[in-house]
């Protein structure tokens, strides 16, 4: 937009609100987001499919605005509302969670959500799909997993030993403490304006 110091001032986090909380997972699997004509075959793709194909997957979905018209596996739990309070304590009842984009998000890259950094702060390990620039926020396959198939899912949903996957997610927390709190964000802005 011909800005002379243009500069990337992502979404943040606080870390009072969102930490790791002891409590045994009660789903293997789970995804919060509203409903979106161009996230739902990923959705298909990287939670529905796997959840048909693994019996007694205990998968999640939260999220307003699915049709009623949709057709979920018997093991998968809906829940229509989640407030913004209860969002931590739905992480951390994860094995692993879901983190999908949208299309225009994803097409310009670089556009973290905020939940993805909200997960990672509680601890749990995310299954995302990838966008250019993901590997700038997380080093791929060491502090995030990325899929594109249902196989991808069940893979890591099986293979993956206990303490492996609890170092993901550890590592996933450390560098969204170190990167991209609200605090980090408003030092990163005096940084800006100090540039001027």
């Amino acid at each position: 937009l011909g800005s002379p110091m243009a500069r990337a001032l992502y979404c943040s986090f606080d870390p009072k609100v969102y930490f790791p909380e002891r409590c045994k997972p009660h789903w293997e699997l789970g995804y919060m987001g509203t409903y979106s004509d161009d996230r739902q075959p990923s959705l298909n793709q990287l939670l529905i499919e796997p959840a048909r194909r693994a019996h007694n997957l205990r998968t999640v979905v939260a999220g307003p605005r699915y049709p009623d018209e949709l057709s979920w596996p018997a093991d998968l739990e809906r829940i229509e509302h989640l407030a913004p309070a209860a969002h931590r304590r739905f992480y951390n009842s994860q094995r692993f969670t879901l983190n999908l984009t949208r299309a225009d998000m994803r097409a310009a890259g670089y556009s973290p959500s905020v939940r993805l950094f909200e997960a990672a702060a509680c601890g749990t390990p995310i299954i995302s799909d990838y966008w250019p620039g993901l590997e700038t926020f997380f080093e791929l396959e060491k502090e995030i997993l990325t899929a594109s198939t249902a196989d991808e899912v069940l893979r890591y949903l099986k293979d993956i030993p206990e303490n492996d996957r609890r170092a993901i997610g550890e590592r996933a927390r450390l560098r969204v403490l170190a990167e991209h709190t609200s605090e980090r964000r408003a030092i990163e802005l005096e940084e800006y304006v100090g540039e001027v």
